[in-house]
């Protein structure tokens, strides 16, 4: 058997990752020290460089620290959606000026209208759905509620690097090869120095550029952000925090942008 992280915390048996109140506390205590340094910052240079403005549609928003930031950064109006009234419940407690929060119910934002956000980005989503035809029903509900011409900007993480031990996560285990959909398991180190480990899925950057494209985006591109690149883009605190070998070695995380048509 594979050789668990000291200290792991799986989650309880047959639950969807990060789903109950219980699953949302512990979402919002993951250090996610790796994606503030190749993740979200990347993700919020994007939308700038697409000329992100107005209101940015945060899919899958969990406790809205990511949205937090997002309108820090780009002077945009949140709206946020989850499927999880618990993660709602503490996104709306982080108090972002503007923003709003919405539940996504039978797949869809049934209060929000067509078209109604300028921008969205959709940080970690996909590793919790378990197959092309749900990524694609979460596509064609982005796709809806964006304006035409409008981005999409994706966080994921790549299955490529399974079984490295990152600063804050592992994602699978080594030597295996997933396929698209395949059930992979992520470990993330929490604050308090334990792991937490979730059911995901493996969603390959190729995959998921095909399914965008099937959705009705356009031109998806795609980038593994790397740590010296980060000096430009993250907090200098947080750059200079660790040595990041695993991350040089490997990047984990993929930043994908695409049009809506």
């Amino acid at each position: 058997m594979p050789q668990e992280p000291a200290g792991e915390k799986p989650a309880p048996e047959g639950e969807r990752a990060w789903s109950g109140r219980e699953g949302a506390r512990a979402f919002a205590s993951v250090d996610a020290a790796t994606d503030w340094l190749l993740g979200y910052p990347f993700v919020f240079r994007a939308l700038a460089e697409h000329g992100a403005a107005g209101v940015l549609l945060d899919f899958g928003c969990g406790p809205g620290r990511v949205a937090a930031h997002a309108a820090h950064r780009l002077g945009m109006r949140i709206i946020g959606v989850d499927t999880s009234p618990d993660m709602l419940a503490l996104a709306r407690r982080q108090g972002t000026p503007g923003a709003e929060y919405h539940l996504i119910t039978d797949g869809r934002a049934d209060a929000l209208s067509d078209g109604c956000a300028d921008a969205a980005m959709c940080n970690h989503v996909l590793a919790s759905l378990p197959d092309e035809r749900t990524v694609l029903d979460v596509f064609g509900e982005i796709h809806r509620l964006l304006r035409p011409g409008a981005p999409l900007v994706l966080l994921t993480t790549d299955p490529a690097a399974s079984g490295i031990e990152y600063a804050s996560l592992r994602v699978g285990e080594p030597g295996v090869a997933y396929r698209p959909g395949q059930p992979m398991t992520v470990r993330l180190r929490r604050t308090d120095g334990t792991w937490q480990t979730m059911p995901n899925h493996a969603w390959p950057p190729a995959t998921i550029r095909a399914l965008l494209e099937r959705a009705g985006f356009t031109g998806p591109t795609q980038h593994h952000p790397t740590p010296d690149e980060a000096r430009e883009v993250a907090e200098p605190s947080h750059v200079h925090s660790r040595d990041w070998v695993a991350e040089r070695r490997l990047p984990p995380l993929v930043v994908t942008v695409a049009i809506r048509d």
